[in-house]
């Protein structure tokens, strides 16, 4: 007998659904909400099941929303390429010919070497190197460049001590390459999916509200960031810590592979030099503004300062890199599109897809809609919001993906903002940062689950370690934006901005 799939049933399932919800209109008042409404459940039903390729699922505002009424095509097209969608094609171009050039290899070793040969030191090496590469480059692409080197380091390890001495301290590795990457993720708005999805459904929402830059977001994340991965490698040394004081050989092996490397070549300095223009001028293109104390960003020098966005930073790195040409490939620039053409697409169409839904929330008057029904929950205090909103995302995430249930709960949060006269960012941004904190599962991200496919660790292994991180990280992520956030982000909890009253 053929086994029947969970993404066969929802094939057919999610759409009889979303067609019984139209029929039966349940928001009677208003039309508009209950097709909004169809939408949304046969959307999220698809992507959490992948019952049809995500980026097919994403894809279905543009026929959906002009036939039911709720967008124009031509508005609902505009959502699939903004300037958070070039900000991102940008920022990936730059992290390929890292890959391209191996210079990613050669940050990752030369960080192992900084950090030492004893057990803590390692794990803590592993972790610094995935996360700040993850901060640039995908979490996905850090976790599969990373899970090798770990893998061979082990194997040296092993073969020193004993393959019993050291099968905790494997687990605890392992786990530590996919958790920093996750928590890197987070630490600026290129380093994860969920933090673009944030900024444009923000902006889409609030035209009228300050954009929020690449530097402000990441003056508030790097204190979270340090918080997180210094509770994490914690967390796992104490778990997963090897009966053994050092590994004399550790460091020779990491000599011997960065020595494999060859010196630094000119395309390598090269991409490492627009590279680091790229994240300075990204960071110092707003105006830097901490309490009374500012700093003038670059952008102030063109004529029409807000027309400069991250996006447009991003596009001239990636086209420069396609104009410098190579010294070692006569005839070849630092980039070229069979490289560029690896870009994810299928996220960058999950991204339009995402953002499409949540104009449609929006016009349809759906998020309007829910900010009625949450009115009976302002007298809590704000913090209370931030705790539990972050919980019951840090939570589903272990089961969806966390970019698609971003995009689909946070015009809900922003609803709920409304109803409570919160300014939206209190709850939204660290609901959007409480994506990136599934650690339990391996199904709850990618690096969860190309560490597990490793086949050295066991689920059981991750249900531990992963559920003390989740409330570690619940916790610091509502103490971080109660107490820093409201700072870093100039919002005053007694006053709701005039950007976020409805016209």
């Amino acid at each position: 007998m053929k086994k029947i799939s969970i993404a066969s049933i929802s094939r057919y399932l999610f759409p009889l659904i979303a067609l019984g919800i139209i029929i039966s209109n349940p928001v009677k008042e208003y039309p508009l909400v209950s097709r909004m409404i169809a939408v949304v459940i046969l959307m999220a039903g698809w992507w959490i099941s992948e019952a049809v390729p995500i980026a097919i699922t994403s894809l279905l505002p543009l026929v959906l929303f002009p036939a039911l009424g709720i967008l124009d095509g031509g508005t609902t097209a505009v959502q699939y390429f903004n300037d958070i969608i070039f900000l991102f094609m940008g920022g990936f171009i730059l992290a390929l010919a890292m890959e391209k050039w191996d210079l990613h290899l050669k940050i990752a070793f030369r960080t192992l070497l900084f950090f030492g040969s004893k057990p803590y030191k390692i794990l803590v090496g592993f972790m610094v190197a995935s996360s700040l590469l993850s901060m640039w480059m995908s979490n996905t692409a850090t976790a599969i460049l990373m899970l090798p080197i770990a893998i061979s380091v082990i194997n040296e390890m092993e073969h020193i001590h004993g393959k019993q001495k050291m099968i905790r301290f494997r687990i605890g590795l392992l786990l530590g390459i996919a958790y920093s990457c996750s928590i890197g993720g987070i630490t600026t708005l290129i380093g994860t999916p969920p933090n673009l999805a944030f900024v444009a459904i923000f902006a889409n929402m609030y035209p009228d509200a300050e954009a929020i830059s690449f530097s402000t977001w990441f003056i508030f994340a790097l204190p979270l960031y340090l918080m997180l991965i210094t509770s994490a490698s914690l967390v796992l040394y104490l778990l997963f810590r090897p009966k053994i004081e050092s590994v004399g050989t550790f460091r020779k092996y990491i000599q011997e592979q960065n020595y494999k490397l060859g010196k630094s070549t000119y395309e390598q300095k090269i991409v490492m030099t627009v590279f680091s223009f790229f994240a300075l001028l990204l960071i110092l293109k707003s105006d830097l503004i901490i309490g009374d104390f500012r700093i003038l960003g670059w952008s102030n020098l063109f004529p029409e300062p807000k027309y400069i966005r991250d996006g447009t930073v991003a596009i001239f790195f990636a086209v420069f890199l396609f104009v410098i040409p190579s010294k070692n490939k006569t005839g070849k620039q630092l980039m070229d599109w069979k490289t560029a053409v690896k870009l994810p697409w299928s996220i960058i169409l999950l991204f339009g897809g995402g953002f499409a839904l949540a104009k449609g929330a929006v016009d349809s008057g759906m998020t309007q809609w829910i900010a009625q029904g949450l009115v009976q929950y302002a007298g809590a205090p704000p913090i209370v919001f931030i705790g539990i909103n972050t919980f019951l995302m840090a939570f589903l995430t272990e089961f969806t993906s966390n970019i698609s249930t971003t995009q689909i709960l946070l015009p809900v949060i922003a609803a709920m903002s409304e109803s409570l006269m919160i300014n939206p960012k209190f709850l939204m941004i660290p609901v959007t940062i409480a994506s990136s904190l599934a650690f339990m599962l391996p199904i709850a991200t990618p690096p969860n689950a190309i560490v597990f496919g490793s086949k050295y660790l066991h689920i059981k292994d991750m249900i531990l370690p992963g559920f003390i991180l989740n409330i570690v990280g619940i916790i610091l992520v509502t103490l971080c934006m109660y107490f820093w956030g409201t700072y870093i982000f100039d919002i005053d909890l007694s006053v709701f901005p005039e950007w976020a009253i409805r016209k």
